[in-house]
C-alpha cells in the first residue's frame, strides 16, 4: 500500500467499513487479537479491548519512556507465564530487577540488547519481532529520524508474529506519519492520550486511576515533560 493511500485510510474522518465479523453462532466479534492492558479504563477505549498483537504500538514521551513502562507491567506479568523472552532493545537504563520480580515477572526471561548503531537497532528490533521465542519486544528508538519505510518494515515484522511490540519515541515524532496501528502520548501523570488508533477512538485522553493498580505492588509512573514545563524526575527509578 502506498503512503498516500495509507494517510487517507488513517484519517479520523475516513469510513473504514465494518470491522466486525460474524462468528459461527452469528455473534459479532472484532478481527483484532489483543492482550489486556490490566487497566479497565484503558481497555474500554482500545479496539479489541487491549494491546493489539500483530501490530506495533508507539509510545511518545520525552522522559526516555521509562515511566511509560508502568503501562505494560500487567501485560508483562501475564506474558511471563508463556516462558518466552521479553526483549528490551536499547533501553536507556538497565531494568530494575527487584521491581520486575515484585510484579511477578520472571527476570530470567528478560533479554537486554544494546545495539551499537541506528542500523543495528532497527535490525535487532525486526529480528526480535520475527522470532517466535519473543512474547514482547520493547524498543527505544531514540531521537533518530526514521523513514516511513523503515517503520513499516517493523510493522510488517510485528504482523507476522504474536508478540506485543512497543516502540518508544520522543514527543517530536508525533508530527510525522507512522504506520503503527496504535500511537499513544504520555503528556500528563497517569494519563494516556490516544493520538492514533486504527479503527478506534482517537484524540482522547484516558486517565488511569490509582484504584486500578495492584495493591501493595510497586508502580512505575513517570511525571512527563510536556511543552514548557520544567524537567521532572521519574516517580520510580528504573535502574
Amino acid at each position: 500500500m502506498n503512503q498516500a493511500l495509507q494517510q487517507v485510510i488513517n484519517r479520523n474522518d475516513t469510513w473504514r467499513g465494518n470491522y466486525a465479523a460474524l462468528s459461527a453462532n452469528g455473534d459479532r466479534h472484532l478481527d483484532v487479537e489483543a492482550l489486556s492492558t490490566g487497566y479497565n479504563t484503558l481497555n474500554s477505549e482500545l479496539r479489541g479491548g487491549g494491546w493489539p498483537l500483530g501490530n506495533t504500538v508507539e509510545v511518545l514521551s520525552d522522559g526516555c519512556g521509562l515511566g511509560s513502562m508502568g503501562l505494560f507491567l500487567p501485560a508483562m506479568e501475564k506474558l511471563s507465564a508463556e516462558g518466552r523472552w521479553q526483549v528490551f532493545i536499547a533501553p536507556p537504563f538497565t531494568p530494575y530487577a527487584p521491581l520486575l520480580k515484585a510484579r511477578g515477572i520472571d527476570t530470567d526471561q528478560i533479554l537486554l540488547v544494546h545495539p551499537k548503531s541506528r542500523e543495528d537497532l532497527l535490525w535487532a528490533t525486526e529480528q526480535a519481532l520475527r522470532s517466535s521465542t519473543s512474547s514482547a519486544v520493547f524498543s527505544w528508538l531514540g531521537a533518530h529520524e526514521y523513514s516511513y519505510g523503515e517503520l513499516r518494515k517493523l510493522q510488517l515484522a510485528a504482523a507476522d508474529s504474536d508478540s506485543m511490540a512497543v516502540l518508544f519515541r520522543p514527543h517530536s515524532a508525533a508530527r510525522n506519519h507512522a504506520p503503527a496501528g496504535l500511537r499513544l502520548q504520555m503528556r500528563e501523570y497517569r494519563k494516556v492520550h490516544i493520538l492514533k488508533q486504527r479503527g478506534g477512538n482517537q484524540y482522547i485522553d484516558v486517565a488511569l486511576p490509582p484504584a486500578e493498580d495492584i495493591p501493595e505492588q510497586p508502580q512505575l509512573w513517570e511525571v512527563p515533560v510536556w511543552q514548557d514545563s520544567p524537567q521532572q524526575q521519574p516517580a520510580f527509578s528504573f535502574a
